[in-house]
């Protein structure tokens, strides 16, 4: 090994651990297959990253950790000095209290749709002659998912939509017997008669709904991505849930899911008492 190479990794063995090594950058090519980690849409994500062989706790100032949606930098840590990208900003960081026990994860909260993708996290260590090297530690792959239920109301109960997160700009409505999408709501908008977003939660109610009401409600984050979608069904006799679909994707109700077995029954009962008269 040459000279060069021996004092930059015994910098770095001094440097971030005492007594314990940092993954070697070969050992993680860029190829390698990351670490799958999966959120819904406004929910706090963790993308894990740690430094094994670690036996004792170093002084967190000591290193520097910078994360990165390849080509771009999210996230840059050296002590107290913070750097955050601008789609991540005030979304993103690395505990300071757990950084010096060698768990350098990044969480990310408030998550979006668009937060999907490859994260790297590195080591930034000076190197001979102060040119600056990175060593990789772990790469993760996220996957961020919108919201999807059902629901089934009454006309006249109100409709209580999730927003989920500061992010959703606009809530849109597919009517079941149209394919054309209407704007019921914009961040912003005041609230009327009937639609009224909650002061400080990330709700959006709906009042006394009708059976025009029923229908897909979508609601759209800053870049027209899904963070949900609702179906709705507006029913005199509303179930809270559907039980059964048919072959041709026409729900079925579990009031006449019970009807039927109720017949079967029957039917099976009234055939026993009429097995001794054949004789």
């Amino acid at each position: 090994m040459k000279t060069s190479q021996m004092r930059l990794w015994v910098f770095i063995y001094l440097k971030c651990f005492l007594t314990g090594k940092l993954v070697d950058s070969s050992a993680l090519p860029s190829g390698a297959h990351p670490v799958p980690v999966m959120s819904m849409v406004g929910s706090e994500v963790v993308l894990p990253c740690s430094w094994k062989g670690s036996q004792e706790e170093v002084t967190p100032s000591a290193c520097h950790i910078q994360w990165m949606s390849p080509p771009h930098t999210v996230f840059e840590q050296l002590g107290d000095e913070k750097w955050q990208a601008a789609g991540f900003k005030g979304r993103v960081e690395v505990p300071q209290e757990k950084l010096g026990s060698g768990d350098c994860s990044l969480i990310i909260k408030d998550v979006q749709i668009g937060d999907t993708g490859r994260y790297e996290s590195f080591i930034v260590v000076d190197g001979v002659r102060s040119i600056k090297s990175r060593v990789l530690i772990q790469s993760v792959k996220l996957s961020v998912t919108d919201h999807k239920s059902t629901k089934s109301h009454k006309p006249g109960d109100d409709l209580v939509l999730d927003l989920y997160t500061s992010h959703s700009l606009a809530v849109v409505f597919q009517s079941r017997n149209s394919s054309e999408w209407v704007t019921l709501w914009n961040r912003g908008d005041g609230n009327n008669e009937r639609l009224i977003k909650h002061p400080q939660l990330e709700q959006l109610t709906i009042k006394n709904l009708q059976y025009s009401d029923e229908g897909i409600y979508k609601v759209l984050d800053e870049e027209d991505l899904s963070v949900s979608t609702v179906q709705l069904y507006v029913e005199e006799k509303s179930s809270s849930f559907r039980l059964f679909q048919g072959l041709d994707n026409t729900p079925i109700d579990a009031a006449a899911t019970s009807s039927c077995s109720a017949l079967l029954l029957l039917s099976v009962l009234l055939s026993c008492f009429q097995i001794p008269h054949l004789h």
